[in-house]
């Protein structure tokens, strides 16, 4: 079953707010949006959990201009308070081809607020 539309709309905008760099650079803003059980599965093949997320967000360069446009945004209620987005994802960087990539997240609503529990990207070639 599909989330409803306000469960649908606020876990976009958080997933839009971990593309940001502001937000990015924010151990604190990372904090409160990643559960402490959090797990990734990057597009790297390395897998890594919440402190490691953070402290390499911290060092990643600020591109000059990079944009991220999600699409096919889609979610699926695994169960009372947990939900499952996936989208594809195009990032632009000034004057590189653009990557896209698949994204799968796992959202656990808990003390009142929603937290991501897993994260995984998949680097997608464009034909």
């Amino acid at each position: 079953m599909k989330a409803d539309y306000l469960e649908e709309s606020l876990l976009r905008e958080l997933e839009e707010r971990l593309l940001q760099a502001d937000v990015r650079k924010s151990a604190k803003d990372v904090m409160d949006l990643l559960a402490d059980e959090f797990i990734e599965f990057g597009s790297s093949g390395r897998v890594f959990n919440k402190q490691q997320i953070i402290d390499s967000l911290q060092n990643e360069p600020i591109a000059p201009v990079t944009q991220r446009s999600i699409t096919e945004f889609k979610t699926l209620v695994l169960a009372t308070g947990v939900i499952l987005v996936t989208y594809h994802i195009v990032r632009h960087l000034s004057g590189e081809q653009p990557v896209h990539s698949l994204r799968s997240s796992i959202w656990k609503f808990n003390n009142d607020r929603w937290k991501i529990i897993f994260h995984q990207g998949t680097l997608v070639r464009e034909s």
